[in-house]
């Protein structure tokens, strides 16, 4: 297990911790500090993978977090990763990878062949291709996304914990390079509290990866100096192995924390990964820049690399990935490879398309001996599984004499750099052009913000150190706290630069359309033919070309290649690159596991689950229980030998013949105060608030801005400036935020202040015959009397000396109280009316005999009896519509399609068979059928048997419902049977309400 092309000395690895690992199933060495693929270069494995549509042979290219070649399984079972980049595994002992998008194996890859037909699948194939015969459409996705997949999704639980955290702090600054921590320092010695973010497991960014000299020493000795300056100050938070990749609004930025994926499957506990979510005064983005691919025919062969990552493998892992290097660049950045390479004793020569470079670097390279080839490009790579040469051509000049071919194993190439603004962008900031280095930087902040560094567009070391410190100043401007410090000033070596020159394509037209493949974007297989293709087809829009040809999909997102696409496609349009922008930059900036996004949201925790404070009472009473929104309601209460329907039936019984109590303490319960608060409530309800005195109660009805029924309730008038409202169980938080919403954004001239009191209160509800019974047994400062209590009025009063709010209201259509008291009391007041029902054999009932008992009486439940496309004239309830006030969605209710005839509309159903339920959901039709398709004239909304009627009953929607009563229709049932059924009243069971005013 030589470890063939590791220098004997240099790098940060730990060389006396060597590291044990298996690729595509042979086994190799590193040390500790490797990356997956710094190890493999060290042992000479530069071919890892398949190109994701051509299968082409695909190798390294980068060091960092912008690979887009090297993806890899790592593991298997309930620890497997898929798509992993090998540039950011960090080694352990007794890794696993292998490569994806490779049956069986990358070497014997059976979709191989499709490198020989790659001109008969240009991008947009698959939809002019794939059209017929129809049927065959599920086959050929299944086919296509097998061919071109890359990793396989665990299949095993996962077994690793996941959480989320928050965080607040007057400074974030994201990247820990050499800008990064100039600002931290800076912002930090102001006394503001920081917070800095990495996304590597050292600090230093670009320092990693050259010799630089920072006030006359090492630079990385100024690195460890900074992060032992940061880490003794106690408000200065240091996030290591941190990828910020999402800036929303206010200043929220979402990062995700790797915790122990560095170290072997044994070692690991606790926590894997941590969401941050960090909300700050200020953010600097340090976050650097990506060097930028050339493209020239054959680019993607495995031993082209980015001079940077050949810069970045050099001095920090001590691997040596060529003997005999040609370094490609248009700009002066590559030559530090060219020099790095040349102390190692490789064979370099630096082709370079510029007239002359007399940078400082340039300079450094001649005099090391370096041969350099000005006025020249590479148009073409030669190799199979390596490359093997490469083959020149002039440009503006005429190739010296024995150069037009090179033999090289290394090819090193640099157009540019492009700083980082995926977080900028995605704060609402707009990158502009900057033609002087051929890239987008930063312009205005849309939030507290600042760029610092090559994420700014300055990209000498010395640019870094100054931006830095100005941004970290800047982000203290206006902290209270802050005080007064001199700003830092470091100094790096003076460097000269040439002007970059920029070059998008080696090949014009007709060569890239004819040959070799000249890549954009490597993960997707796009090359620049793809893209002149997408303008013949007319795509010029970038947005368009980028979906047509698939440019920045994947985990890559457009790091690597969208910039030069985005170029080729301005020249194939004849305009400029701020002409045709860019495309946009969401989050995430790179991939975050499913399992980091949900933390511990998982299983029984996917939801919160919520308890009325009766409860344990409900369980004692052998309560099941379902779920509602978020709450464990009972359901029913069966006894020893009962079955649900049985259970039902007992209740629904002893409700309409003796007493029942209902734990009702889920009603959504919304306190509304204020001067402007009837006016509110007349804005938002149909029917008008403005008469309503206090001590009454009203049920009402809210739509929706399209005339749709979207909730209802029962509420009360506490004084003339304060309300009770209640919504549905499952829509009180949805319609607490709609009401804040109109509040806050629409009329806040309104002095109306909301209040969520759900949990505040307990209710039960006292339905039955012998109701005002119990009540008074238990409440003797309430006259319960019909004339001094009224249908649909409250009194306030005490049970066992705990205050009551007592509401004459029914949804059973008996006589019916809901008793509101202090959650923490409920249990003590329910025990009481218990005692107090015992001699009338009151019986707790659940949710499902209260359906019942309402669909008895034509009560509506809003979201099962209405779908978000009814209107309270299709459930006939058009009166409640106040004539001389308006209200949110009233004006929709005057639309042609609402007053339409043929609507449906809420009716009743009572089936032939007296027997037989009809399905809830059926469709209803006008009779049998056995067409394959069949007209269909409403469906059942709620349906179920009745005890009291002794017969099945149901409601449905039905088109021109009012103008069928009598008639027959049929419902058909999931299994093709079809049940007649005769349209009738939706009220069953007492038309007249007698009951509810019972004596």
């Amino acid at each position: 297990m030589s470890q063939s092309c590791r220098l004997p000395q240099g790098g940060r690895v730990r060389r006396g911790v060597p590291v044990n690992f298996t690729f595509n199933g042979k086994a190799y060495a590193g040390f500790e500090g490797d990356t997956l693929a710094s190890a493999l270069l060290a042992n000479g494995v530069h071919f890892v993978a398949r190109s994701f549509k051509y299968h082409r042979p695909r190798g390294i290219l980068t060091a960092g977090v912008e690979e887009p070649n090297a993806l890899v399984q790592l593991e298997s079972g309930p620890y497997t990763i898929p798509n992993a980049r090998a540039t950011e595994v960090e080694l352990y002992d007794g890794l696993r990878a292998t490569s994806v998008n490779a049956k069986p194996d990358i070497e014997h890859d059976r979709m191989a062949i499709m490198q020989r037909f790659a001109r008969f699948i240009p991008a947009g194939f698959y939809y002019k291709t794939f059209m017929w015969p129809r049927s065959w459409w599920g086959k050929y996705e299944e086919r296509i996304r097998d061919a071109a997949g890359l990793g396989s999704v665990p299949e095993a639980l996962d077994p690793d914990r996941y959480e989320k955290r928050y965080a607040h702090c007057d400074v974030l600054v994201v990247g820990a390079g050499p800008a990064g921590l100039a600002a931290a320092c800076a912002a930090a010695r102001a006394g503001a509290r920081v917070m800095l973010t990495d996304n590597g497991a050292e600090a230093g960014g670009s320092l990693l990866a050259a010799d630089e000299i920072i006030d006359g020493r090492p630079a990385l000795d100024w690195v460890a100096e900074r992060m032992a300056e940061l880490s003794a100050l106690p408000d200065v938070r240091i996030l290591m192995r941190t990828t910020a990749f999402g800036y929303q609004d206010h200043n929220l930025v979402t990062a995700c924390e790797r915790l122990h994926d560095h170290l072997p499957i044994r070692q690991r506990a606790g926590t894997r990964e941590r969401i941050w979510k960090i909300r700050a005064r200020h953010v600097v983005l340090a976050t650097g820049a990506h060097e930028r691919p050339l493209v020239f025919g054959n680019n993607d062969i495995p031993g082209i690399m980015l001079a940077g990552a050949v810069s970045t493998y050099l001095h920090r892992y001590a691997v040596l990935p060529g003997r005999r290097a040609v370094v490609f660049t248009n700009n002066d950045s590559a030559y530090q490879c060219a020099i790095g390479l040349k102390r190692q004793g490789v064979d370099v020569t630096v082709v370079d398309p510029r007239v002359m470079s007399d940078g400082s670097l340039p300079r450094e390279a001649a005099q090391s001996g370096i041969r350099v080839i000005h006025q020249a490009v590479v148009a073409e790579a030669h190799g199979g599984k390596h490359v093997a040469g490469v083959r020149l051509r002039g440009l503006g000049a005429k190739l010296p004499d024995g150069v037009e071919s090179l033999p090289c194993d290394l090819l090193a190439m640099s157009g540019g750099w492009n700083p980082v603004v995926h977080l900028y962008a995605q704060s609402r900031g707009k990158p502009r052009w900057c033609g002087e280095r051929a890239c987008f930087v930063p312009d205005a902040p849309a939030q507290p913000q600042g760029s610092a560094g090559a994420a700014n567009g300055d990209f000498s070391l010395q640019a870094a150190l100054d931006g830095g410190v100005r941004a970290g100043l800047a982000a203290v401007q206006g902290i209270a706290s802050a005080r007064t410090v001199e700003a830092p000033a470091w100094s790096a070596r003076p460097v000269q630069a040439s002007p970059l020159l920029p070059l998008w394509s080696v090949g014009k037209d007709r060569q890239a359309s004819r040959g070799p493949k000249q890549f954009i974007d490597y993960q997707n297989d796009v090359s620049v033919s793809d893209i002149l293709l997408a303008v013949r087809e007319g795509y010029h829009s970038v947005e368009h070309v980028k979906r047509y040809t698939a440019m920045g999909f994947g985990t890559d997102q457009g790091k690597l290649g969208n910039i030069n696409g985005m170029a080729v496609l301005a020249e194939a349009l004849n305009q400029s690159i701020p002409e045709t922008g860019t495309t946009t930059y969401r989050p995430n900036y790179t991939p975050v596991s499913f399992g980091a996004l949900a933390g511990r949201e998982l299983g029984d925790h996917f939801d919160p689950i919520r308890k009325t404070c009766l409860h344990d009472w409900n369980v004692e009473q052998g309560a099941l229980f379902e779920d509602v929104g978020n709450w464990k309601r009972a359901h029913y209460y069966p006894k020893p030998g009962e079955d649900m329907h049985a259970a039902v039936r007992r209740e629904c019984l002893a409700v309409r013949n003796a007493v029942g109590i209902l734990d009702y303490s889920t009603l959504g319960k919304i306190d509304v105060r204020g001067p402007d608060a009837a006016e509110f409530l007349n804005r938002l309800y149909v029917n008008s608030w403005t008469k309503l005195q206090p001590g009454r109660c009203r049920y009402g009805l809210l739509l929706d801005e399209n005339g749709m029924v979207m909730d209802d309730g029962v509420s009360i008038r506490l004084a003339d400036d304060h309300f009770l409202l209640t919504t549905t169980t499952s829509g009180a938080a949805r319609i607490m935020s709609w009401m804040e919403r109109w509040l806050q954004t629409e009329w806040p001239d309104l002095k109306v202040y909301l209040t969520s009191v759900t949990d505040q209160y307990a209710v039960a509800t006292i339905a039955g015959p012998h109701a005002r019974k119990v009540l008074r047994a238990v409440c003797r400062d309430i006259d319960f009397d019909n004339e001094a209590f009224p249908f649909m009025s409250f009194k306030e009063g005490t049970i066992g000396g705990v205050f009551a709010r007592v509401l004459r209201v029914s949804f059973s259509g008996e006589l019916s109280y809901e008793i509101y008291m202090p959650a923490n009391s409920g249990r003590a007041v329910v025990e009481q009316l218990m005692r107090a029902g015992e001699p009338y054999g009151i019986t707790p009932y659940g949710t499902e005999t209260m359906h019942v008992l309402r669909g008895e009486k034509g009560f509506i439940i809003v979201g099962q009896d209405t779908d978000g496309s009814v209107s309270p004239v299709d459930l006939g309830m058009g009166g409640m519509i106040a004539k001389t006030k308006d209200c949110l969605g009233k004006r929709s209710l005057m639309r042609s399609d609402t007053r339409s005839a043929g609507r449906k509309q809420f009716v009743g159903l009572l089936a032939e068979d007296p027997a037989c339920v009809l399905p809830e959901g059926g469709q209803i039709l006008q009779g049998p059928t056995q067409a394959a398709i069949a007209p269909m004239f409403g469906h059942v909304t709620s349906s179920y048997m009745s005890p009291i009627l002794g017969r099945s009953i149901a409601l449905a929607l039905l088109k021109g419902g009012q103008e069928r009563m009598g008639q027959t229709v049929t419902v058909a049932t999931a299994d093709g049977r079809f049940m007649p059924a005769r349209v009738c009243s939706p009220v069953f069971y007492d038309p007249e309400g007698t009951r509810q005013n019972v004596e």
